[in-house]
């Protein structure tokens, strides 16, 4: 992978002396995003985006703390499924380690992160 954009983005927080400072939260979730990602040696890593192993630590436990505290994830919307709807005619596609996602006639596409989720919502559906 190509981490040229990433490499740029970080090349923006470093002062003349060459350390890392006040590194924005979505930019630390965009590094961890890309950290979990890898598969190869962590050095290797380190030296694609041009960042210290210790320097590093830092910034994946400060994105992981983020990502805990439910940093960008957005919240929940209830929608309301009109009486009509047959859920015997809608398509179940499952996405791998994503959940699973129903398609109904008109057009609109629910996903569920969880197939309990799914299940219990398609009892009611009935």
């Amino acid at each position: 992978m190509d981490f040229t954009v990433l490499k740029k983005k970080i090349s923006s927080y470093r002062t003349e002396k060459g350390s890392l400072t006040k590194v924005p939260d979505d930019l630390a979730m965009e590094i961890l995003h890309e950290w979990e990602q890898w598969s190869g040696p962590a050095n290797g890593f380190y030296q694609a985006i041009g960042i210290n192993n210790k320097k590093m630590a830092a910034l994946i436990g400060r994105a992981k703390r983020l990502k805990r505290e439910g940093y960008g994830v957005s919240e929940f919307k209830e929608i309301q499924i009109e009486s009509g709807a047959n859920p015997s005619e809608s398509v179940l596609t499952i996405v791998p380690c994503n959940g699973a996602e129903v398609v109904w006639n008109d057009g609109r596409i629910i996903r569920f992160s969880q197939i309990d989720l799914l299940l219990e919502f398609l009892k009611k559906a009935a």
